[in-house]
């Protein structure tokens, strides 16, 4: 799985209109929740507030490893594609890892622009529970 550093210029130099398709293809690719979280989701638990889209995001800390699981709607592709390649590029990762992923992803990654501004601050607030979450299990 590539990592956020390799994905950030791959999505910075591509257009708007690749941004969005990969932004889909990996809201294809995110793995479901696992049947351990699926009462917890439907109590209502770790839904994301900040985000419009009805988001639930568990984010575990195991022997120094980061694995992240989500529940996201198909009908909001582009913020189960973010979630996804989140997902799927900081799993495993350590920590530390995660710390460092900037704050200013989005922008980095070429998408504040493309998705809009009340999209980008629900992502962010995603991103920023990750970051959160890890460091508290850490």
């Amino acid at each position: 799985m590539p990592s956020l550093d390799s994905l950030i210029p791959r999505f910075k130099s591509a257009d708007r209109t690749t941004r969005l398709e990969t932004l889909l293809d990996y809201s294809r690719k995110l793995p479901p929740l696992p049947e351990r979280l699926e009462q917890q989701k439907n109590n209502g638990e770790h839904r994301v507030p900040e985000c419009q889209t009805p988001v639930f995001l568990w984010v575990e800390v195991e022997n120094g490893q980061v694995h992240i699981h989500a529940d996201v709607p198909r009908e909001s592709p582009t913020v189960r594609g973010f979630i996804s390649l989140l997902a799927r590029s900081l799993d495993g990762a350590a920590p530390d890892e995660v710390a460092r992923i900037p704050d200013d992803l989005l922008d980095q990654l070429g998408l504040s622009e493309t998705l809009g501004m009340t999209r980008t601050m629900g992502l962010s607030a995603i991103l920023h529970r990750i970051k959160r979450s890890v460091a508290s299990a850490a």
